[in-house]
């Protein structure tokens, strides 16, 4: 395992053993709402701080985009870029729900390198690193094998914190659903991506995702022989927030379906990142 990818795993852990703890005493926790569906409790700030921790640690001068505490270090000169979601799935987790992660990547010049993404619950540790492949706790992992559409299930993530593409994602769901064997919305998109990358779940897509939901899971996916692209196919989905992944045939198979329900919104808003 790579020097990097094993301190990012060390921190994955840290935060993971914080968010196990806690999970006993959920009627204890302190919680507040960003936005419309939108928790952060201490949990989320105590497994990102243990994070950032552990990285900064061994690379003090590497930039780190987190989703609670945002931008820190130099991102205009360090090469490195550490991608954190420190809980990704906080309602399920404060419902007692276990689908939930801790998703740590590394980008160097611009180029994801490094991913983990780490289920607690189950003791579930996806990893991979650019050129080696993708691992589940050590055993290496490729995509589904299947190639018609209505043999797959398909995993997706529902509109919740922007509303606007609402109507354009349900035109989306009302044509995949009866063209596949089943469709999932458990509500952490980064372990959902290693499902895809596991083979678990063969296709996925969403709208209005952050980079920490997708960055190391997308990694996987690709070192696991798949495809991810944003809503067009191309490869501006860490920007635009708008994802498709899966095996090679059934990324095309999803992109036919969904392309004729780009919404000229959409597609603005989509396009918008690439200028």
């Amino acid at each position: 395992m790579h020097p990097m990818l094993t301190i990012a795993v060390k921190a994955a852990r840290r935060a993971g053993s914080i968010i196990n703890q806690a999970s006993q005493n959920l009627d204890l926790l302190t919680v507040s709402k960003k936005s419309h569906s939108d928790y952060v409790s201490e949990v989320d700030g105590a497994a990102e701080a243990a994070i950032i921790k552990v990285l900064h640690s061994a690379y003090p001068d590497h930039a780190i985009l987190a989703e609670e505490s945002g931008r820190q270090g130099d991102h205009e000169k360090s090469e490195f870029l550490w991608i954190i979601d420190p809980l990704d799935g906080t309602t399920n987790f404060l419902h007692g729900f276990p689908k939930y992660s801790v998703s740590i990547a590394l980008k160097h010049k611009g180029i994801l390198t490094h991913a983990v993404v780490y289920d607690p619950n189950m003791n579930e540790l996806f990893t991979a690193s650019r050129g080696t492949g993708a691992f589940l706790n050590d055993r290496r992992i490729r995509v589904s094998k299947r190639n018609k559409l209505d043999d797959c299930l398909i995993g997706t993530g529902i509109p919740f914190r922007d509303l606007t593409h609402l109507d354009a994602y349900l035109a989306m769901f009302k044509d995949i659903v009866p063209r596949t064997a089943g469709i999932r919305r458990p509500g952490s998109a980064a372990l959902d991506l290693a499902y895809v990358a596991a083979g678990r779940y063969d296709g996925f897509w969403e709208i209005g995702l952050a980079p920490w939901d997708m960055a190391a899971g997308c990694l996987l996916i690709t070192e696991a022989g798949g495809l991810v692209g944003d809503l067009e196919g191309n490869g501006t989905f860490l920007e635009s927030g708008q994802i498709i992944a899966g095996s090679p045939k059934v990324f095309s198979q999803l992109l036919q379906l969904i392309t004729p329900h780009l919404t000229p919104a959409l597609i603005e808003a989509q396009r918008a990142t690439k200028s």
